[in-house]
């Protein structure tokens, strides 16, 4: 039996706040040590520039963390120099985030969220896409293997840096809610700070350019004056509620926001903290995410999993995130997005139990676990290949 020895990149996924990268890195990682604990020919050692945080998986006499320094300049010091002092330790070198080290003497495995930096320039920091153009390509380029988060992004990651497509394989993220979660009367307690009422549409996620929160007000407004002409008491209406930390160039937003009619009804809660994403999730009429670009679309697979219907974007990874369990509109269009708040709205019993079923067949396709065993297979299809040389 092959003994495979792989080094991880475990710095994505040792913080406090985790979004994005941080959960999905997190998320496999943890996985992983539950299936490297009951196997006898697999050893894994987590590198980090700090301590693990009381959360990440305990060490077991196959996964192994090693604190390694200096802090500053990790990828491109600290890292590079570990490999190469301990290349012979090690058979496969994983990173679940964009950046590979900028010197690696063992085969490594490198991993793309999405190539937003690409599509939108104008919308990152110039230090930001320089780093980012950069040591992606780097990163991909000398792969073995890149992990891609949706079958868009390998189609995205193929075209841009003109890889065959055996080089990329897909990994999908999937769900995750904690333990200890809100109840439905500590959430109503929770959304009175804000004078929320049941029912609402939700977004949640960054107050970002990309998702496209000016369409959707515009929309929500379309949505809300169709409804009175239709007789309907504006305080049956649901409110937008609009969940996430403020992100850079957010000021058009929020003027958007402060500037509308029906601004009264749009309620803005910065961070939610994610004890009370399932109970916020179960009390939506629907969620939405009609963004021009996403990598994959944690949002709408969150809210699928707790059966509440997606709004999505028709465009990128969205339509393979949702399939036929959600609404798709057309992000450049807010009447396209109204639409779908009115079907949503106004939709029957019968209709919505329909789409519940297939909420079910949906979520089951994202497995954190069946996630974790893919990326093992590719790590040890990797150092098996090398062996061969």
């Amino acid at each position: 039996m092959t003994k495979f020895q792989f080094a991880v990149d475990g710095n994505e996924a040792n913080c406090s706040k985790r979004v994005g990268s941080n959960v999905y890195a997190f998320q496999i990682l943890t996985e992983m040590a539950k299936i490297v604990k009951d196997e006898k020919n697999t050893e894994v050692t987590v590198l980090l520039a700090e301590p693990p945080a009381k959360d990440m998986p305990l060490e077991s006499y196959h996964w192994q963390y090693r604190v390694i320094g200096p802090k500053k300049f990790w990828t491109q010091l600290a890292a590079p120099w570990h490999l190469y002092t301990h290349q012979l330790d090690y058979q496969v070198y994983y990173t679940p985030g964009h950046y590979a080290p900028r010197f690696c003497s063992v085969p490594y495995v490198s991993s793309v969220m999405d190539l937003a930096f690409l599509k939108f320039p104008e919308q990152f920091q110039k230090n930001d896409l320089i780093q980012l153009k950069k040591w992606t390509k780097y990163s991909v380029k000398n792969a073995s293997k890149v992990i891609a988060i949706s079958q868009f992004t390998k189609n995205e990651v193929i075209e841009q840096y003109q890889l065959p497509e055996s080089m990329v394989e897909v990994v999908y993220p999937s769900t995750s809610f904690p333990d200890k979660s809100a109840t439905k009367a500590e959430l109503i307690k929770y959304l009175r700070q804000f004078d929320i009422k049941l029912p609402y549409f939700l977004y949640l996620g960054t107050l970002q350019p990309r998702k496209n929160l000016q369409n959707l007000v515009k929309a929500y407004e379309l949505f809300y004056e169709e409804q009175l002409a239709k007789k309907v008491e504006p305080n049956k209406l649901p409110q937008l509620i609009i969940g996430g930390k403020v992100g850079w160039l957010a000021e058009e937003i929020i003027s958007t926001i402060k500037k509308s009619k029906y601004s009264k009804n749009i309620i803005l809660t910065d961070y939610i903290s994610n004890e009370y994403k399932a109970e916020l999730y179960k009390e939506a009429l629907a969620t939405i995410l009609v963004g021009f670009y996403e990598g994959f679309g944690i949002p709408p697979l969150e809210s699928i999993q707790i059966g509440t219907l997606p709004i999505v974007s028709s465009n990128s990874s969205l339509p393979e995130v949702v399939g036929p369990a959600g609404l798709l509109v057309n992000p450049y269009k807010p009447k396209s997005i109204a639409d779908a708040l009115s079907q949503a709205y106004e939709m029957p019993a019968s209709q919505l139990k329909i789409l519940k079923e297939k909420m079910i067949t949906q979520r089951a396709k994202f497995s954190w676990n069946r996630s974790a065993e893919h990326v093992l297979e590719i790590l040890a299809d990797v150092a098996q290949k090398n062996a061969s040389f």
